[in-house]
């Protein structure tokens, strides 16, 4: 028994009505829809950047005393192995800029990159970023961006000292519960010699 449609026309309710015709046609329509959509979200590689920068910020590590702060990083476009990300991040305690590299690997797209630990971080204050990717060989510069990076608290959260030492992160002596140093024992006088 078929169905029958508003204009009087049947439907086929079984596989073996549907013909070779209609199968032709409806994967037809399928593949124009399908490369319409392509065609339409394709970004032209000329426009396509070398890199993608996915993500920056600061990290605060009070077990062991250690604040930084980095970005990640994808490579977009094939680029030479060994090719080199370079970035240059502004000192929060204003000694001279820190220069950070990073050589390309032909098994990795993503990247980190970040500084060593650092001092003078101030809360809300703009930290600027250089990330320049060289070519290897020529040092050409492929890609040339600036960026900035605030952080959300300053770093006179961070304890004087480590609280933790060690693989374990065995709690270091030299740190009272509260967080505070001891203080070292006094030294004893040394004697005074008198002339004579």
């Amino acid at each position: 028994m078929a169905l029958t449609l508003p204009q009087g026309r049947l439907l086929p309710h079984r596989l073996a009505d549907v013909s070779f015709g209609h199968v032709v046609a409806a994967t037809l329509l399928l593949l124009g829809l399908l490369l319409g959509i392509g065609l339409a979200t394709r970004q032209p590689p000329a426009e396509t950047p070398y890199l993608k920068i996915a993500g920056a910020g600061f990290m605060f590590n009070y077990r062991i005393a250690d604040a930084y702060y980095g970005f990640t990083v994808y490579v977009m476009k094939p680029v030479k192995t060994a090719s080199v990300i370079e970035a240059t991040f502004e000192d929060p305690g204003g000694g001279a800029p820190i220069v950070v590299r990073e050589e390309l690997s032909p098994r990795a797209r993503q990247y980190g990159l970040r500084t060593p630990p650092l001092h003078g971080i101030r809360k809300d204050r703009p930290y600027q970023v250089r990330v320049r990717l060289l070519q290897w060989g020529d040092g050409a510069v492929l890609h040339d961006e600036r960026f900035t990076v605030a952080s959300q608290i300053d770093d006179a959260v961070m304890p004087k000292a480590p609280l933790t030492i060690g693989p374990g992160y065995m709690r270091n002596p030299a740190v009272l519960p509260d967080g505070s140093l001891r203080e070292a024992p006094a030294r004893p006088a040394e004697p005074q010699s008198t002339p004579g």
